[in-house]
């Protein structure tokens, strides 16, 4: 499984004027749980573009110490990570960004390296906030490459995951979101965001509309509300539990497409697979920071093992 999108340098509140530095971006998010589940009975890959700096370099420590395959993450000496700061009302979370200068820009700039990187992947995992960032031509060169990763037998999951102040406006968005969606397999929505942009009046107006546009594989996220799911026309909902301890809501969304992207991988069912994803969900919103301790982890990597070895 390969993620593309954009990693940045994470200082998230861990108290008063506290601050600890990590590393986050919402693939990369999903990647780094993605590689925390699986283990051994799965390939993670990271593709991104950095700079040469010192962050830049333990960017790439970080991905490599995190179990995940780091060789298409490329380098751009004229750029450097984009960073974000995370702010806490109660746990509701705020971010404040620097990433105009974020090398991730051109991550999708040549299409012969992203061909490359994108070959010989069961999964490909992109989102809105990777379109939003690479701009027009690396939107369209990323289309053709999960096109051509389409063609030869790969699965391509999309979470839109709306940032609406990095576009020039929400028709920009809607288009290159339509765009999109021509080469998803399976989406990943959350029922505000979709709200927003389509105007979707409750979250069965949201999966009609992406079972029209041809996704075969779609679950919807709706904060502590149910996940709903329509997969090859089947429809169903999964509530999310209850969690006692709520410390910071950040990276929640992508923790819940890891754990439903794992369990899919090894071969469970949506409903099965939206409960691991609210497990993960829930172990990172305990936390502060988009990613939980991988200690926190073990209850789910123990339900992904038991399946894994299932005969």
């Amino acid at each position: 499984m390969l993620g593309i999108g954009e990693a940045m340098v994470e200082f998230a509140v861990v108290g008063d004027d506290t601050y600890r530095r990590g590393f986050a971006g919402d693939t990369l998010n999903t990647c780094w749980h993605l590689a925390q589940l699986l283990g051994r009975h799965a390939r993670v890959g990271y593709c991104t573009r950095v700079g040469v700096d010192d962050f830049s370099d333990q960017l790439v420590a970080f991905v490599q110490a995190g179990g995940m395959d780091a060789q298409h993450i490329s380098r751009d000496p004229e750029r450097r990570l984009g960073l974000y700061v995370i702010s806490l009302t109660g746990a509701e979370r705020h971010f404040t960004y620097w990433r105009d200068s974020s090398a991730a820009r051109r991550l999708a700039d040549d299409p012969t390296a992203l061909a490359a990187a994108t070959r010989g992947w069961g999964l490909i995992h992109v989102s809105g906030i990777t379109l939003a960032v690479i701009g027009e031509t690396g939107r369209r060169h990323l289309r053709e490459a999960l096109g051509r990763a389409r063609a030869a037998g790969t699965r391509v999951s999309f979470d839109p995951n709306v940032r609406l102040r990095l576009w020039r406006d929400a028709a920009e968005l809607r288009a290159a979101t339509q765009a999109m969606l021509e080469v998803v397999d399976i989406a990943l929505p959350s029922f505000d965001d979709e709200a927003l942009v389509w105007g979707d009046a409750d979250p069965q107006a949201t999966l009609a509309r992406l079972e029209r546009a041809g996704v075969g594989e779609i679950v919807l996220k709706n904060g502590a509300g149910d996940a709903l799911y329509a997969v090859a026309g089947r429809r169903g909902k999964v509530p999310a539990p209850a969690v006692a301890v709520v410390r910071d809501t950040t990276g929640a969304g992508d923790a819940f497409n890891a754990g439903y992207l794992a369990a899919r991988l090894l071969g469970m069912g949506p409903q099965p697979s939206c409960a691991v994803g609210h497990q993960v969900a829930g172990e990172v919103i305990g936390h502060h920071g988009a990613l939980a301790p991988r200690e926190a982890l073990a209850a789910a990597r123990q339900v992904l093992d038991l399946q894994a070895t299932r005969p």
